[in-house]
């Protein structure tokens, strides 16, 4: 299919991203194959709030399109961008076009100096575009052209026969892994620090930590199963409410705390494909939405998980997500990053299935063969909720994933450290105090992975992402 119009650049953008991008500066590639533009990787970029910061981000995103793109071996002939918001209260499609005027021609200047032309820059707002490439001479109308009904266009029609899904929004899409901020986050946070009461003990002795790492993955087995097991729902959204009501609060804050591990986190890795890829997919995402208050930064593990088992699974969309969020709960999580990397850079995912099915083989019997009834709940379940036990699994060998320390700018030990103990008769935390739950917990993982505290690796990750 052949797009010569500003319209149908407009209309391809979801269907070129797999969704909806809002509040997004996006490059697309073109390369030039006998004369005729053909669409190659993609790079998007959240817009800063502040204009100061739109320099930075323009430079970042076209050197990270246009070198992802040399190493897959062609380089962009030319490129499109798109500036996609929402106007703000007061504002209309077009105060939003002019405001993000000198992001278009940052843009257009950044790539310009990589000598790959911007051949066409559009603004998509309250559901018009303009293209800031129009000679000003009448051809365009001030208010924008509206856009057409989704679904309605010749391209909407040749996505649907190519079997190519829009997936709503990117914040449809990101939403299914925030951390709660209703009423029912109070809950999970204290579950979370009885939890972490129980468990940093067991983490710091060297006799017991094996047998935490069973008995996560023996709880995340069990649940796994019963996500597997539960009437399916139609829609997003119900689908994940019924996981979130089939895990309860101190069984999602013993996995989040048990997959720090790092040896613990690979072996749940290896439930990437078959029947066992979609229930850990959705255990993984609502394990990502209990990360809540100061324990966010655990995220990073069911992150990159879900991550992992999305790209596993052939969708890349998804796996692009996580692993960026994971990346931003933390930054200096290895395997978020090399993920992420791979997967933006197109690598095929059967390398790392391999590697992981030849862990799985010598650790003897699968999952499969596995009783998951066949133990007790860990000590550190039922402790902030009345319950059950749930069953566990006899003990190995594990080892600690390293957890760096990174000084808070008060001093104190960053949020997502802090332990039970310091809450007030309100249930508030005090300005700039840590628990010594949070503190021993950080040194046992430094500790544990032959790090001292304090260590800092300097390595940081981008925001962008190709396709």
């Amino acid at each position: 299919m052949t797009l010569r119009t500003p319209a149908e650049l407009a209309d391809a953008l979801p269907y070129l991203l797999g969704y909806r991008p809002d509040d997004s500066i996006v490059l697309v590639a073109l390369h030039d194959r006998e004369k005729r533009g053909r669409f190659g990787g993609r790079a998007r970029l959240g817009i800063p709030a502040q204009a100061e910061d739109w320099q930075s981000a323009s430079d970042q995103l076209a050197q990270g399109l246009v070198k992802g793109s040399e190493r897959r071996g062609a380089r962009p002939g030319s490129m499109v961008a798109y500036l996609c918001q929402e106007p703000r209260s007061g504002e209309s499609g077009r105060d939003v076009m002019e405001r993000l005027r000198p992001l278009a021609q940052l843009l257009r200047t950044a790539c310009g100096r990589l000598d790959v032309p911007v051949i066409e820059a559009l603004c998509i707002s309250d559901g018009r575009f303009w293209t800031y490439t129009c000679p000003g001479q009448g051809c365009c109308p001030a208010e924008g052209t509206p856009m057409g009904l989704p679904g309605t266009s010749v391209l909407a029609a040749a996505a649907t026969y190519a079997g190519l899904q829009v997936r709503g929004s990117l914040k449809d899409l990101t939403a299914r892994f925030l951390p709660w901020e209703s009423t029912a986050a109070l809950g999970q946070e204290v579950a979370l620090d009885t939890a972490s009461m129980a468990l940093v003990p067991r983490i710091l002795g060297d006799d017991s930590r094996a047998a935490v790492a069973e008995e996560t993955l023996a709880l995340a087995r069990l649940i796994r199963d019963r996500f597997a097991a539960a009437f399916p729902v139609s829609g997003t959204r119900p689908a994940d409410l019924r996981d979130d009501g089939l895990l309860e609060n101190d069984e999602a804050a013993v996995l989040i705390l048990g997959l720090q591990d790092r040896t613990t986190r690979d072996r749940a890795a290896q439930w990437m494909e078959g029947d066992e890829a979609a229930p850990a997919l959705r255990l993984w995402r609502a394990l990502s939405r209990r990360c809540v208050g100061p324990y966010r930064e655990h995220a990073a593990a069911p992150l990159t998980l879900a991550g992992w088992v999305a790209w596993s699974t052939g969708d890349e969309l998804e796996a692009r997500e996580a692993l960026a969020m994971a990346l931003g709960a933390d930054p200096d999580y290895l395997f978020a990053r090399l993920l992420h990397q791979a997967c933006n850079e197109g690598l095929d995912p059967e390398s790392v299935r391999r590697c992981l099915r030849a862990q799985r083989t010598e650790q003897g019997p699968s999952d499969a063969d596995r009783p998951s009834d066949s133990g007790t709940l860990p000590p550190t379940a039922g402790a902030a909720t009345s319950g059950t036990p749930t069953p566990g699994a006899p003990p190995s060998t594990s080892t600690a994933r390293r957890r760096k320390a990174r000084p808070a700018a008060n001093g104190g030990s960053r949020a997502g450290r802090r332990g039970p103990g310091t809450r007030t008769a309100r249930g508030s935390r005090p300005p700039g105090g840590t628990s010594p739950a949070g503190d021993r917990s950080r040194r046992a993982a430094d500790r544990a992975d032959g790090r001292m505290p304090g260590q800092i690796d300097n390595e940081r990750h981008g925001s962008q992402e190709e396709g």
